[in-house]
């Protein structure tokens, strides 16, 4: 480039396993088409926070690579192309679809890279295909992940990710299945299924399946996959071929991450959730009746707007009608463009303060979680020498080295507070 240098790109990435697994796909098609010295940045859009910070690494990485090509994409880049274009910092900015493009990646080659548009961001609406790119290996040396799906049709008025990711497009199923194939042949013992919407799977596919029906065809046509695990999931919209799998299907990992989100009627409504209360204690009542040692995750916001004390509690309350284990908090935060940002606002230390009561109230029940598994036996997918997960995912620390990557069996011994000892 300017000072006669090569080197290859680097890759930055915030947010959610789907943007880490769209990097490496990104990292493919950038060395497929010989891109150098250039400095790739996959954004997060989910809060205004995120977007922040990616401002902030936007910048330090230019002060530590001044002459390479800064390129800008992810789903900040999508919904504020124009923000991004104007960073003195940036050389391009890229959407959603665009970064999954080869011909996107083959103009930024050393001799192309000048002479292209500085911002490629197309109506990501209009868009109705998900290429399904095949990633073998992303992950653990142990776990891989697997894009079924990608985009939403639902409109949380909390949630700016549609306009980032566009509507809901689904890999079909005969493509994910020979990738899981080739998942299991390079030797990966455990497969999750990932996407922005992934109880979506299927509606714009030919016969419109389920994701219950994607989860016993790959169970039934790759016999030799010992675990798959799916990803967070839309309890309103799991369908009976997923309680088919609940039920009858040990391969099926005992643990679901839940898109809750609140526990309060009046909340659920303002957020447009398509869910009440009783739909989600439900909804977990029933799995556990189908699969006794089901755990559940769930995201929860804190401090919605209109959120009262009252209301607060109810979400409090719902960790133990639910009995759920794994909580990801998130204190509210406006996102410009979003209904939410219109309404009336809570106090930020109110806020706050909600946050740790949530927090404090999941950490209360992972110890219990944990406590309850000792003496219990457990097949343990190894992530490194020393550490690997239940089925329940569960981290478990071991004294001595095990076979990374490998399932072993162990027996509880006790636990540290925050983790299993195996």
């Amino acid at each position: 480039m300017a000072d006669g240098t090569q080197s290859p790109p680097k890759f930055t990435t915030f947010g959610c396993r789907l943007n880490a697994y769209e990097t490496e796909a990104m990292k493919d098609l950038a060395s497929q088409a010989g891109v150098q010295n250039a400095v790739i940045v996959n954004t997060c859009a989910v809060t205004a926070e995120a977007v922040r910070k990616a401002k902030q690494e936007i910048r330090k990485l230019r002060r530590d690579n001044p002459t390479a090509t800064l390129i800008v994409t992810g789903c900040a880049a999508q919904t504020e192309p124009d923000t991004f274009a104007a960073m003195p910092e940036v050389s391009k900015v890229i959407g959603n679809t665009e970064k999954m493009a080869a011909s996107t990646w083959a103009q930024m080659a050393p001799d192309l890279i000048g002479k292209t548009e500085a911002v490629q961001v197309d109506d990501i609406m209009s868009v109705t295909e998900n290429a399904g790119h095949l990633i073998d290996g992303f992950g653990t040396r142990s776990r891989a992940y697997v894009q079924v799906q990608n985009g939403c049709d639902h409109r949380c008025t909390f949630c700016i990710i549609p306009f980032g990711r566009g509507n809901s497009r689904s890999v079909p199923a005969g493509v994910v299945v020979d990738q899981i194939k080739r998942l299991v042949d390079k030797g990966y013992n455990e497969v999750v299924l990932t996407g922005v919407d992934l109880t979506s799977w299927g509606a714009d596919l030919p016969a419109r399946p389920h994701l219950g029906d994607l989860v016993l065809r790959i169970l039934k046509l790759v016999p030799d996959l010992p675990r798959l695990r799916i990803s967070s999931i839309d309890s309103i919209e799991a369908d009976p071929a997923l309680m088919q799998a609940i039920a009858t299907e040990p391969r099926l990992m005992p643990h679901l991450h839940l898109s809750l989100q609140h526990g309060d009627d009046l909340i659920l409504k303002r957020m447009k959730r398509r869910h009440l209360r009783d739909d989600a204690i439900a909804f977990c009542q029933e799995a556990r009746r189908l699969r006794p040692d089901m755990t559940f995750g769930a995201d929860i916001i804190a401090g919605f707007p209109t959120e009262t004390e009252a209301a607060h509690g109810n979400s409090m309350a719902l960790i133990e009608d639910c009995d759920l284990t794994w909580l990801h908090v998130f204190p509210y935060s406006a996102r410009q463009g979003t209904p939410a940002a219109r309404m009336p606002a809570v106090n930020g230390k109110a806020i706050k303060a909600r946050a740790a009561d949530l927090r404090a109230a999941g950490a209360k029940a992972v110890t219990r979680h944990l406590t309850a598994q000792i003496g219990q036996r457990h097949q343990v997918l190894m992530e490194s020498p020393r550490m690997g997960r239940t089925e329940h995912f569960a981290e478990v620390h071991f004294d001595a080295d095990q076979p990374e990557g490998q399932i072993v069996a162990t027996t509880i011994r006790g636990t540290d507070g925050d983790h299993l000892l195996g």
